[in-house]
């Protein structure tokens, strides 16, 4: 330990980046790749019966697949990470500070993938476990794979990089994110919106389990939250979806429930545009933009969990209508709402996903009091550890009635699909909304850890203080390219399910994480509700269950990568 009053970067090397260091990056990636194709080509020989894939053999070797995933999730998080560093290089922004970040992440990602991938807390992903031998696994004992592993992420790295973030600590994002211009200035701006308006009462919020104000709301939409993505003719701005990530990612800095209010409008209007009718959308969109109408997504059940395809709730014909039947739950801001998108079953017999249709159903909006205004609608509030400031319920139709234009798309059966085509959006929101939630917990970590003195000086200049703090940036930044990435591909018109799972399932643990980290930082002052940390905890763990669970993310991920 240092004397009294000396800094711990008074003991470390001014720069411990590495010589070449885009070129030594580089050349790891084609091992990886290969080990990839080797260990994907183990899992199938285990999991194929003739000459299919079998999901009951994926299930009974669930580990092995879903181990696969997070194999591929790192690959190519480093394989963003390099782009990213070379296109900083390219324009002369590659920084001390982002080398280190680069440094950091291919010397622990690489460490991780050879000697143990944690899944989650207790799982730990080990080669061998995909079938992968010795033969198999020796591509990764290359000269640069080794150097990275045994040097890239050291003690000296991360005090390095901390002691740059101190100096840097105007900057909006650690290390420079590798957007362009005009995104950047949407990132400003979100940002300024969220410590005037947002950060100030997030947490009284929290504490007080109060819905986000109707104000609030308000302002967003005068930004244009509601409408960012959708097309101009029907009311929207129709940006990209990398402008959503951004937007997403400031917002839910600020608090995860203001972020996650664009994510019903986001949900909603790419239900309306993938799938509706052009006078759906005319009728829709514009409300949806604006605000004006708040929509809710009503698909989860009871008994069903992540199995969609055995929902109950049915919807049977009224003459030119429909009347809804049934129970949901783990609805999200359910109560004040105009429209709810309801998977419900309208073809007798089924008991699939085939059978399944959406609706846009109409309500009114309730009030604290009043939740529910209609006849054939009811339910209650599900009372939750975090993400507050919308609410969480239960809703119980009987025979809530729903106009038959109000069917999505005009046509029966075709609900699962409808829904299936708004994952990649919601998930690349999500993965959005992750590494928001990362980053506030790294600002209130940084900044406890600067004012907190111990033992004559500041907590920061311990080392597994500073090494906490490090690691929180470098894998926000991982999580940051794989989302942007996934990003990119759906504005260009790819498909990027594959990603955007990548990017969630990620994102989600790397969140965890960095709340966890924070709180430990806070020591006991971060287990008192007083402290946002406390808030940002609850938030975080959310995150590995909505939009997929991680065991389903991984599930849905392997099963593509097996083809």
């Amino acid at each position: 330990m240092p004397h009294d009053g000396q800094d711990m970067t008074d003991l470390v090397a001014p720069s411990p980046v590495l010589d070449d260091l885009l070129a030594t990056t580089a050349a790891t990636l084609p091992a990886l790749d290969t080990l990839l194709v080797t260990a994907t080509d183990r899992v199938r020989a285990r999991v194929t019966d003739g000459e299919k894939v079998s999901a009951r053999l994926v299930e009974a070797h669930q580990t092995a697949a879903h181990g696969l995933a997070w194999l591929g999730t790192y690959v190519q998080a480093l394989h963003q990470m390099q782009a990213w560093a070379e296109r900083l290089e390219a324009d002369g922004t590659f920084r001390e500070l982002e080398q280190l970040i680069h440094q950091i992440a291919f010397g622990e990602y690489l460490s991780q993938i050879a000697g143990g991938i944690p899944m989650s807390q207790g799982e730990i992903l080990r080669l061998p476990d995909l079938g992968l031998n010795a033969n198999d696994i020796a591509p990764l004992a290359t000269a640069e794979i080794t150097r990275l592993s045994l040097t890239g992420n050291t003690q000296s790295a991360r005090t390095r990089l901390v002691a740059l973030m101190q100096e840097q600590s105007a900057e909006i994002t650690v290390g420079r994110s590798g957007l362009d211009d005009e995104l950047e200035m949407i990132r400003e701006q979100f940002r300024r919106f969220s410590v005037d308006r947002v950060e100030p009462h997030a947490h009284e919020w929290h504490l007080k389990d109060e819905l986000i104000p109707m104000e609030i709301i308000g302002e967003m939409a005068e930004l244009g939250v509601f409408g960012l993505t959708i097309p101009e003719q029907y009311g929207g701005f129709g940006l990209s979806k990398a402008s959503m990530c951004v937007v997403s990612e400031e917002l839910s800095r600020g608090y995860i429930g203001v972020g996650s209010l664009g994510t019903r409008t986001e949900i909603a209007a790419e239900l309306i545009l993938c799938g509706g009718t052009e006078a759906q959308k005319e009728k829709w969109l514009p409300g949806l933009a604006s605000a004006e109408i708040l929509p809710t997504a009503v698909f989860t059940e009871p008994n069903t969990g992540s199995d969609l395809g055995s929902l109950r709730t049915k919807a049977t014909r009224d003459g030119d209508d429909w009347v809804l039947n049934g129970n949901k739950t783990w609805i999200t801001h359910a109560a004040r709402t105009q429209v709810m998108t309801v998977l419900a079953r309208t073809v007798p017999g089924t008991s699939d996903y085939r059978g399944l249709s959406m609706f846009l159903a109409e309500k009114t909006p309730g009030t604290d009091d009043a939740p529910w205004q209609d006849p054939g609608i009811s339910g209650g509030e599900i009372e939750v550890l975090g993400y507050r400031g919308m609410k969480e319920y239960t809703v119980n139709f009987d025979d809530f009635a729903v106009k038959g234009e109000n069917l999505l798309g005009g046509e029966e059966g075709k609900g699962f699909k409808q829904l299936m085509e708004t994952f990649e959006s919601a998930r690349i929101q999500t993965a959005a909304r992750a590494i928001g939630v990362a980053q506030s917990a790294l600002d209130v970590s940084i900044k406890y850890a600067n004012d907190r003195k111990q033992f004559g000086q500041s907590l920061i200049a311990f080392p597994r203080v500073s090494g906490k703090l490090a690691m929180m940036a470098v894998e926000i930044m991982i999580a940051r390219q794989l989302t942007y990435f996934s990003a990119f591909q759906k504005d260009n018109g790819k498909r990027c399910d594959l990603e955007a799972g990548m990017a969630k399932l990620l994102g989600a643990r790397v969140a965890w994480a960095a709340a966890d980290n924070g709180l430990q930082i806070h020591g006991g002052n971060g287990f008192a509700l007083e402290y946002s940390i406390s808030r940002i905890l609850c938030d975080a763990r959310i995150l590995n269950i909505f939009e997929g669970a991680a065991e389903i993310q991984a599930q849905v991920i392997a099963r593509r990568l097996l083809g």
